[in-house]
C-alpha cells in the first residue's frame, strides 16, 4: 500500500512510541525512512507530502519490525557515524558510541605531537572506529588496525577503503591476550578500547547489547579487566622507549586501570571524561623517551 511520505513518517514513529521516548520515535523514524527512500532530511522534509513507492513501505515496515524487537538501528541501516565519519558496521563489530570519542580525542591530541610519521596502533579495533579517526585528523600517521576476528577486520578494511587511508592504514590479526609478536615492530602510541564488562554486567546487559553485539567484544574477564592486564603485560614491549597508551576503561574502573599500569612501569598523564562526564579514558607514558 502506497503511503505518503509524511503518513509513513507518522505510522512509523506511533508504532516505536511503544519502547522509545516521543523524541527518539521521531528521529529513529525520518533516519529509517531516510535510509530506505535514499533521501537526506532536507529532502524528506521538502517531499513529506509525494507519495512513496510500495516496495519503500514495504522496507520501512521490515525496518521497523525488526526495531520493535530490539535489534539496533546501525545494524538495519549497516552504518553510523563515529568522530564524524560514516563507517559500515555489521554485527560483526561493536557499535561506535560517543562515549569512545573521550578515547580518540586524547589520542588525537597526543598524536599530534608525536614525532613526523608516527606509528600507530588500534588493538581490538572492530569496525576500525579509532584508529581511522586518528588517520583522519593526523595526516602523517601510519596506523594498524588490529583484531582477533577475522570479521571485524574485514568490516575495517571495507571502513579504510572507503575512506581512501589504504596508503597510510593496514590491518592485522592480532590476539590481545597474547605475546605481541615481534613483527609488529615499534609504535610511538597505542589505543585500545578493548572488552571491559563484567561477568555480572554481561547478564544485566539490555537485550539490545545482549542478543545483537558480538559478546567477544564486550566480554573482559570476571572484574573486566582481563585485557588491560594482558596489554600491559605483553604490548608494552611493542612501544618505543617513551611511547604512549591511551585507554578506554568501564565506568568505575579509573583506578584499577591506572594502577595496573603504574605497577607496569607507566606514568599516567591524563584521565579524561565522556559527554556524559563519567570518566572513561587514560593516556599514559611508559619509560624515557628517546634523546
Amino acid at each position: 500500500m502506497v503511503k505518503q511520505y509524511g503518513e509513513l513518517y507518522q505510522d512509523t514513529r506511533r508504532a516505536l512510541l511503544e519502547t522509545e521516548s516521543a523524541q527518539d520515535a521521531g528521529v529513529l523514524a525520518r533516519m529509517l525512512i531516510c535510509h530506505v527512500s535514499g533521501k537526506d532530511q532536507a529532502q524528506f522534509l521538502a517531499e513529506r507530502d509525494l507519495y512513496a513507492p510500495e516496495e519503500i513501505v514495504e522496507e520501512v515496515s521490515a525496518g521497523l519490525s525488526r526495531l520493535l524487537k530490539g535489534e539496533p538501528m546501525a545494524y538495519i541501516l549497516g552504518q553510523w557515524e563515529f568522530y564524524g565519519l560514516p563507517l559500515r558496521i555489521t554485527p560483526d563489530v561493536l557499535i561506535p558510541r560517543d562515549d569512545t570519542c573521550a578515547v580518540a580525542e586524547l589520542a588525537i591530541r597526543q598524536a599530534l605531537f608525536l614525532k613526523q610519521n608516527p606509528r600507530i596502533l588500534d588493538l581490538c579495533c572492530g569496525s576500525g572506529c579509532i584508529g581511522l579517526a586518528i588517520a583522519k585528523r593526523v595526516r602523517d600517521a601510519k596506523v594498524t588496525l588490529a583484531d582477533l576476528s577475522q570479521k571485524a577486520l574485514a568490516v575495517a578494511r571495507e571502513n579504510t577503503a572507503m575512506h581512501k587511508l589504504g596508503a597510510r592504514v593496514h590491518c592485522i590479526r592480532v590476539d590481545a591476550m597474547q605475546p605481541a609478536s615481534s613483527f609488529l615492530g615499534k609504535f610511538d602510541l597505542i589505543v585500545s578500547n578493548p572488552p571491559y564488562v563484567t561477568k555480572k554486567e554481561m547478564e544485566e546487559l539490555p537485550s539490545s547489547v545482549r542478543d545483537y553485539e558480538p559478546s567477544m567484544a564486550l566480554y573482559g574477564g570476571e572484574d573486566g579487566l582481563d585485557f588491560y592486564r594482558s596489554i600491559a603485560d605483553h604490548f608494552t614491549r611493542a612501544l618505543r622507549p617513551g611511547g604512549y597508551l591511551c585507554l578506554e576503561f568501564g565506568m568505575g574502573q579509573g583506578d584499577a586501570v591506572c594502577g595496573i599500569l603504574e605497577e607496569h612501569g607507566y606514568s599516567i598523564l591524563e584521565r579524561a571524561k565522556d559527554f556524559n562526564e563519567r570518566e572513561r579514558a587514560v593516556l599514559a607514558q611508559y619509560g624515557r623517551k628517546e634523546e
